[in-house]
């Protein structure tokens, strides 16, 4: 059966899902936008793929999720009706907020680059006052082709070379640094969290920038630099080819962001607000690309 193929942008809050890739018995992104997709009465076998795997609690505010609908349908539809439709039937924790009608041979993946921000502040072990300094070198070690196998959960089969286009600070709007970001074409599973408890590890002083040179360098000798929690990563943005930009060249607003306390105790409720506060910068995002579509 002909069918066209519509790319849409997808955000969703991480810690609503067990994830995005469909589980049994769970919640998740992908099952959730199967069962709008039913209720509207779009459905076919394989019509839905997304572009990018992100586990529990991990927030996107652009993931891209490939949906070819009939030609009977895709004929009376445009990129408006797509989302209105869609987004009549999501639940409130997801939204589409991005579409393009794209030739049926244009792949959901791979893509040209993706790019994530982690707020590493919500470490504990993430320093008041952080040498920028030393910050940028531990980011820019991480720069480049390597072996990743040292900063990432390993699947079998899977190839742990990658290539890392930017790893940068990550500065507030009032000029502090509260994390790193990251692009690359693809990434491996937890890479960036692990990335963000390595580079946390040498700006408190845990470990030597060597160290980090070290472990790229001899991904044959294994060596644990720890893995952030879930709660600071957001999928921030995708470059398709086919997209013509949708969703490129928007900064996270962080003006409503606080500072992390200096006590555990302290950190520890404070954890509860930096949370609220990265869910309340995705919603922004949203609103904010939706009402330009």
């Amino acid at each position: 059966m002909d069918s066209d193929r519509f790319l849409v942008a997808i955000g969703y809050r991480g810690d609503t899902f067990h994830g995005s890739q469909i589980q049994p018995n769970v919640r998740t992104v992908q099952g959730s936008i199967v069962k709008a997709i039913r209720k509207i009465g779009w459905w076919s076998d394989g019509c839905l793929g997304m572009s990018s795997r992100t586990d529990a609690g991990v927030s996107v505010r652009m993931n891209l999720a490939r949906l070819d609908l009939p030609d009977a349908v895709s004929s009376s539809v445009d990129d408006r009706r797509v989302l209105r439709a869609l987004n009549d039937h999501l639940p409130e924790d997801i939204v589409a907020w991005g579409a393009r009608r794209i030739t049926q041979r244009s792949p959901s993946r791979p893509v040209i680059s993706r790019k994530y921000y982690y707020r590493s502040e919500i470490s504990r072990r993430w320093p008041n006052e952080v040498d920028l300094d030393s910050l940028q070198e531990s980011c820019s070690v991480l720069e480049g082709h390597h072996d990743f196998s040292n900063f990432c959960r390993a699947e079998e089969g899977r190839e742990t070379e990658r290539t890392v286009n930017e790893c940068k600070p990550w500065i507030n709007s009032e000029g502090r640094a509260i994390g790193i970001s990251v692009s690359a074409q693809s990434f491996l599973w937890n890479q960036v969290r692990r990335m963000s408890s390595a580079i946390t590890s040498v700006i408190s002083g845990d470990v030597d920038v060597d160290d980090l040179r070290m472990a790229l360098d001899n991904p044959q000798n294994t060596v644990d630099l720890g893995m952030d929690p879930p709660e600071g990563l957001v999928l921030w943005e995708i470059d398709h080819a086919s997209l013509g930009g949708l969703g490129l060249n928007s900064e996270p607003d962080t003006t409503h962001f606080s500072n992390a306390p200096i006590g555990l105790r302290e950190h520890s409720i404070w954890s509860g607000l930096c949370k609220l506060e990265m869910s309340t910068m995705i919603h922004a995002e949203w609103i904010s690309q939706y009402e330009k579509f």
